[in-house]
């Protein structure tokens, strides 16, 4: 099971990495394509864009095509861009090759973790997950070190930082091709002695059989369109998990990952270079999603992301009295700045994708989680877009006063809305909101 859920969770990988190569390669391609800011603002934007399309479709053509086939589609994804924007000589086609990027990333976003979730064992099922949010930090960190490393080799060094995910992307369609499809899309298929097959080898043959029968009484009455999703018995659980991926963006992370390096700027002092203050983010969000995956089935998940919208929302107020007052002595700022991201690591940034591949029923997972990913791209392009404008007409303390205060409306709602989910099976987790 470890292995198998490792091979999905490299799409989370190399969704890190796809997503965060941009950050070392900016100065090259902005004077490689004479940028201005707009320009600029499309070149890096363009793979969220990407990616809000990508989770749209992905639900929808993972029911049809199955899991594993969507991931390889993916990994195919993933080279294309990396090689495309490498060899490109122009503006037009790097973009083009950036939105092939975010459709990998969008759909791989969903994908990885409805995998995980549906081919593994109730009581393992949030460790599993929160693998791919692991390999989500670890490709981020792993695209800063290239870009370290690949820095200053030669006057096209930009190129080669693109083109360097190709290999994990090969490898990635490779290692797929060793892996089962999920027993709940081969019974929905109606390939119920495979599904048994895996069943066994997941949970034992003698629970088997009757945990393919409670699958199948799960898809009775299966319907297809997106209006299935928004009857009232799913009404329930389609709200929950849009707005728990919408607090997992819109109280700060990327706002706090992608600009740190101007917030530094803010305070006047000289503590690091951007790049290492990076690489001090990066480390800490693998280090805190370790956390995460030793205690999501533990804890449970609940408990998790109550506990982390008190402990971001704290850092945040903390921040905004920094620059509210001026005081930024004793590297207060950086430390407030890596606790919040050590709180979100191991609390909403793991576990609200564990949810989110469990809550829905079977008979909609796909069309569902590919509508609530679809909101999670959509509050991330809008913090990422909002942050310097509101930083500007507001300033940097209004803005953390802000995402702290969204902080208090996710705590409140997580606290009277969202049931505890952990040890159950993904049939009795469905129960919870029907």
């Amino acid at each position: 099971m470890i292995t198998v859920s490792g091979v999905a969770a490299l799409g989370g990988l190399l969704f890190g990495f796809d997503t965060a190569v941009i950050s070392g390669a900016i100065p090259a391609i902005t004077a490689y394509f004479k940028l201005d800011g707009n320009a600029l603002g499309w070149a890096v934007g363009a793979v969220l864009i990407g990616c809000a399309v990508g989770a749209l479709f992905a639900g929808r053509l993972a029911d049809a095509l199955g899991r594993r086939f969507m991931l390889i589609v993916c990994a195919f994804l993933f080279a294309a861009s990396g090689i495309g924007a490498g060899l490109s000589g122009s503006l037009p086609v790097f973009i083009a090759f950036r939105l092939a990027g975010g459709l990998g990333v969008g759909a791989a976003a969903m994908v990885s973790p409805m995998y995980i979730a549906e081919i593994s064992p109730a009581a393992w099922r949030g460790r599993l997950v929160s693998l791919y949010q692991l390999a989500i930090v670890l490709g981020i960190l792993g695209a800063y070190f290239s870009n370290y490393t690949l820095a200053g080799i030669g006057r096209d060094d930009w190129r080669l930082m693109f083109a360097s995910q190709a290999a994990p992307s090969a490898l990635f369609a490779v290692l797929l091709c060793f892996v089962p499809e999920t027993p709940r899309w081969l019974a929905a298929k109606g390939k119920k002695t495979h599904a048994l097959l895996v069943l066994g080898k997941i949970n034992g043959l003698v629970d088997a059989p009757a945990l393919l029968e409670q699958i199948d009484r799960s898809f009775e009455g299966q319907q297809i369109g997106v209006a299935e999703v928004w009857k009232k018995s799913y009404r329930p659980a389609m709200i929950t998990g849009i707005l728990l991926a919408v607090f997992q963006q819109v109280t700060g992370i990327n706002a706090i990952i992608y600009y740190a390096p101007v917030i530094f700027q803010h305070i006047g002092g000289n503590m690091a270079s951007p790049l290492l203050q990076t690489i001090a983010i990066g480390v800490v969000n693998v280090l805190a999603t370790c956390v995460a995956i030793g205690l999501v089935d533990k804890w449970g998940r609940r408990q998790l992301l109550v506990a982390g919208c008190v402990l971001m929302g704290l850092m945040l107020t903390a921040l905004g009295l920094c620059f509210r007052f001026g005081y930024f002595g004793h590297y207060l700022v950086l430390i407030f700045m890596l606790l919040y991201v050590a709180a979100f690591g191991c609390t909403l940034g793991a576990v609200v994708w564990v949810y989110l591949s469990e809550m829905f029923p079977n008979r909609i997972r796909g069309m569902a989680l590919s509508i609530a990913t679809l909101a999670l791209w959509v509050a991330d392009f809008a913090v990422t877009y909002s942050f310097p404008v509101m930083t500007e007409r507001l300033g940097t303390a209004s803005i953390f006063f802000v995402y702290a205060a969204f902080c208090l409306i996710a705590f409140l709602f997580i606290l009277v809305k969202v049931p505890e989910t952990k040890g159950r099976s993904l049939e009795e987790a469905e129960a919870l909101f029907e």
